[in-house]
């Protein structure tokens, strides 16, 4: 048997959640609202406190006894309101006409709005960072830019998100980073989401590219906007991709890749948590 403790701000959640999902035997995911300290540094109190220690121990004794089901359970913490859910691999669509579904589609009016960059270049010389959440206005552009009108309420995410992306590329090899932000209503942005994938295409034609953004667990207020930014690189989280098909590692040449993403079959696809009843994740990850 399996238990597998981790957190959605961890920049190790993935791993933990692909051993979960991965193991052959009965297999127990706790995945809170927390980083890598796990609860460390919560406070008696905050929202989603689960004392792990205890659970552990009351896991232990149902894996000894052989207390435990067959299979793979999974809970998931959502950050700010400290509803527990069933974690699954396949989202879900919330009811009610206000919100389409888990999918933004780029360009669509109750979607993903084009703000900048549906060319960019993608220059290694100058690279988008990843420590730095500020969007820079005028030339050159250095990403894709796209937001989402406010949402009308609250929204709970839950489970696994990607961008399917429709682009195009001048150079052979070419990274894809994705980052997703949540602009609250005063306009406070707060990383919500990342993913990067590295493909192989020819050079000038279209082509798809999906990019996993992980697991989320966030309740998202009304009024909260998405921000969505597509670029060639994120610096320095991830070595630049030198365009030129050297290891980004030791290359001395480095060369601009002038980019394109088409709003024709790109989307955002977040994993809304719908209206069930929120669990004990006691409970359910000891029996």
């Amino acid at each position: 048997p399996l238990l597998a403790v981790g957190g959605t701000r961890d920049p190790f959640a993935e791993d933990t959640v692909v051993l979960w999902r991965g193991w052959g035997g009965p297999a127990r995911l706790l995945l809170g609202p927390w980083g890598h300290t796990l609860t460390a540094e919560t406070r008696p109190g905050t929202p989603g406190r689960v004392d792990l220690g205890a659970l552990c121990a009351r896991w232990a004794r149902a894996a000894l006894d052989g207390e435990l089901g067959p299979g793979r359970r999974g809970v998931i913490g959502l950050a700010e309101s400290g509803r527990w859910h069933h974690l699954t691999d396949t989202p879900t669509r919330p009811e009610g006409p206000e919100v389409a579904g888990c999918v933004w589609q780029f360009g669509a009016a109750n979607g993903l709005r084009l703000l900048a960059g549906a060319e960019f270049t993608a220059d290694p010389d100058r690279p988008v960072r990843s420590d730095d959440l500020t969007v820079p206005r005028g030339a050159p552009v250095d990403r894709c830019l796209l937001a989402t009108p406010p949402l009308p309420r609250p929204l709970d995410l839950a489970g696994p998100a990607e961008a399917r992306l429709t682009v195009v590329a001048d150079t052979p090899r070419a990274d894809w980073a994705v980052r997703v932000v949540a602009l609250d209503p005063a306009g406070r942005a707060d990383p919500l989401a990342f993913g990067i994938v590295r493909r192989d295409a020819p050079p000038g034609i279209p082509h798809p590219v999906t990019v996993p953004l992980g697991t989320l667990g966030r309740t998202l207020a009304a009024g909260t906007r998405l921000r969505v930014e597509i670029a060639g690189h994120h610096f320095p989280a991830h070595a630049r991709n030198p365009h030129t098909g050297e290891d980004p590692v030791t290359a001395t040449r480095l060369a601009a890749s002038r980019r394109t993403v088409r709003s024709e079959g790109s989307a955002l696809h977040l994993p809304v948590a719908g209206r069930p009843r929120p669990v004990d994740p006691v409970p359910e990850t000891c029996r």
